[in-house]
């Protein structure tokens, strides 16, 4: 099984700049794909950014060429850049970890609440 920990949201005005880290303990090895996701009061989670473990990415259109998903296997960390954050990026960000069909797995979250 694995354990995630999100760090580093916060409150920010328009236009700046976030990096969230989601350290993972545990069976880091054999993890398939890791992931950001976000939600918003009143909501669904939607996703924002994915990477496999051969490397390959996807962005929610909302986010492409404003974040950036990177994944540290030295240190099991994954990380989120977040530039150019606009009010709507508002919502607590969840990091995901899956190993396909043992588990999936969710970080408790961390808040980004951007300014307008």
């Amino acid at each position: 099984q694995v354990q995630l920990v999100e760090s580093g949201g916060g409150l920010v005005q328009a236009g700046a700049s976030l990096r969230l880290s989601c350290a993972a303990s545990g069976s880091t090895s054999r993890i398939n794909v890791m992931g950001w996701y976000r939600q918003s009061p009143g909501k669904e989670r939607e996703v924002v950014a994915t990477v496999t473990g051969g490397g390959s990415t996807y962005y929610a259109d909302s986010v492409k060429g404003r974040f950036t998903i990177s994944r540290d296997n030295a240190k099991d960390t994954l990380y989120l850049q977040m530039n150019s954050l606009k009010p709507e990026d508002t919502a607590v960000y969840y990091c995901n970890a899956v190993r396909m069909g043992i588990y999936n797995v969710w970080g408790q979250g961390t808040q980004v609440t951007v300014s307008s």
